[in-house]
């Protein structure tokens, strides 16, 4: 399999930079010329020695702001662990850096946009999540990989990628036009993964969560919404949880199936997806608490076909868990996805509504086994993807869980993390490291590791899309609802509230920019940010400040009337 070179030096002159790769027998130098911004394939030999020179650890790629191109590289990188003998690496910092020498052919203006875009930039690459290895394809599952062509296996890592997870696949069309740079270009991931050494029964074993986020329709909370024309789901997520036992492999996407042990078989894998309901609808921020979500006046079945045409090519049958109220404002949404999914009268597609908060009310956490429950023989159905010590294939996966709430973070995380804990009981089983009648839950220190990963894995989506860590993951950690989660979640809202409708529209803006939704003419031409904002937009934070802090002063002045009152009270009564 073709990889991505590993280790670089940067070397900057005033003319060009060349970006060296320094693996063993590497002699390879990537040349960017600073004016023409050419790129160019050279050697160890070209490099002056009059540059400065500095390590990075890969190239994110370039990109076209007001002042001209701009090379972004990872300054920094982290191990997160490795993937059946692949380093999986965290990237950590980047550096944004000029072509340009100066800016001083910008006239004020330009030069203050430039800065603007630039700030969108740092606020992508700033956001926790990207992820990428040198010489493995994280963009696909391991039943994807194993069931690929020898032709495949021989492309770069950059054009075998599933193109939906790439995050950096506009920063890297330059690089991606010439083959003979491939080596140089780094897919990137966004998302969470997580890879935990575990021991149950003296029996060490690896397991491991990734989830990937898509790159199309992608955006924050309330600004992205149901699908686009092409069938993209906001938020999608594909989440696979690996075991790897003395050499093998296992992957879930969703499934699950009750066999006997067999020690021989060593990796299994189960992933599973979240997006959001795949119809044209919306829930822009109003300064309400909960804005209403509209539903288009529009046909929605050649997107919602597309989705689910695309799903089923990819991943196979499809059971559909929304988990979003049957009352209020959430109903409509419920019923027509109900609607769609039965005028497509598909029987790979498979609709279950679960009211979660109705069934779950007055803190009855332990009727999410309902559901759980009432899909156990489809997950059976479903199978996971299984490879044996002699990486012979003995099972595959046939179907996964589509898991959706409102915003496919809370909710969604905590029944994916039931399914998938039903699967992993089943696959341990069937490695031999569970003993016959022994049960998950009872492995204590396994199962704290396994819902802290799960509960960081809601929180890293959650921070992504909606801006804050996650909602109910006290469940997820500890399997109660508690009090003190109730409080934190409500100090969350708070925060997403704020958010959502004063800071949104800049990270939405950053997005598009990064994934390039939006491109910068470096002319004088007009920008969007030379549209003047209406004064109520500039305006209105400041005066919802003013009265949050009128609400608190009243509050703590109110509170010392009271014990005046009561000195008072007292006083009197005391003669």
């Amino acid at each position: 399999m073709a990889t991505a070179y590993e280790r670089y030096n940067l070397h900057t002159t005033p003319e060009k930079f060349f970006i060296e790769a320094c693996d063993e027998g590497a002699d390879a130098v990537l040349a960017i010329d600073r004016v023409s911004n050419e790129m160019t394939l050279t050697g160890k030999k070209d490099v002056p020695p009059s540059a400065v020179t500095r390590p990075i650890c890969g190239i994110m790629g370039t990109i076209r702001l007001v002042a001209g191109m701009y090379l972004i590289v990872i300054t920094r990188k982290r191990n997160v662990g490795s993937l059946m003998g692949h380093a999986v690496w965290k990237a950590v910092d980047f550096d944004v850096i000029s072509y340009k020498k100066t800016v001083l052919h910008l006239s004020e203006i330009q030069s203050q946009e430039n800065k603007t875009f630039l700030s969108m930039l740092n606020n992508v690459l700033t956001t926790d999540g990207f992820y990428f290895c040198t010489d493995f394809d994280l963009t696909h599952t391991l039943q994807r990989l194993a069931n690929t062509s020898p032709d495949f296996q021989e492309m770069s890592l950059l054009e075998r990628a599933d193109q939906r997870f790439v995050w950096n696949g506009n920063l890297l069309r330059e690089l991606a036009a010439q083959p003979e740079l491939h080596k140089f270009a780094l897919p990137v991931v966004h998302g969470f993964i997580v890879m935990k050494p575990c021991r149950i029964n003296g029996k060490i074993f690896e397991w491991i969560l990734i989830s990937r986020r898509s790159c199309f329709r992608a955006g924050v909370r309330y600004y992205v919404r149901g699908i686009d024309s092409e069938g993209h789901a906001a938020n999608f997520v594909e989440t696979e949880q690996l075991v790897l036992y003395e050499g093998a492999k296992a992957s879930f996407v969703q499934a699950n199936v009750n066999l006997k042990n067999d020690v021989h078989n060593r990796l299994a894998v189960l992933p599973q997806t979240r997006g959001s309901m795949p119809f044209y609808w919306s829930q822009r921020p109003n300064l309400k608490y909960k804005p209403k979500p509209i539903i288009s006046k529009t046909n929605h079945m050649d997107g919602f076909q597309r989705h689910f045409d695309s799903q089923l090519l990819i991943y196979g049958k499809q059971t559909i868990l929304n988990l979003v109220n049957q009352k209020g404002s959430e109903k409509p949404l419920e019923q027509a996805f109900a609607k769609m999914v039965s005028g497509m009268n598909n029987g790979m597609l498979n609709y279950i509504a679960f009211d979660f908060h109705k069934e779950c009310s007055h803190m009855r956490w332990d009727r999410l086994q309902i559901l759980v429950d009432a899909v156990a023989e489809t997950q059976d159905e479903y199978s996971y993807f299984m490879v044996n010590s002699e990486d012979k294939t003995v099972a595959q996966q046939r179907g996964v869980f589509r898991s959706n709430c409102m915003d496919c973070l809370d909710r969604t995380n905590v029944i994916q993390s039931l399914l998938a804990r039903r699967s992993l009981q089943s696959q341990l089983q069937r490695m031999g490291v569970l003993n016959v009648g022994q049960r998950i839950e009872e492995q204590a220190e396994f199962e704290k590791i396994y819902k802290n990963a799960w509960a960081d894995n809601a929180n890293a989506c959650a921070v992504q899309y909606a801006g804050t860590g996650a909602l109910k993951t006290d469940f997820t950690r500890t399997g109660k609802r508690t009090r003190w989660g109730l409080l934190m979640d409500g100090w969350n809202s708070m925060i997403r509230y704020y958010k959502n409708n004063f800071s949104d529209g800049f990270r939405q803006d950053s997005i598009d920019l990064f994934l390039g939704n939006f491109a910068v003419d470096e002319s004088d031409g007009p920008t969007p940010l030379r549209v003047q904002k209406d004064w109520k937009f500039l305006t209105l934070p400041i005066i919802m400040l003013v009265a949050f802090s009128m609400c608190i002063v009243c509050l703590l002045m109110a509170g010392e009337y009271t014990q005046g009152e009561r000195r008072m009270t007292s006083t009197v009564s005391v003669f």
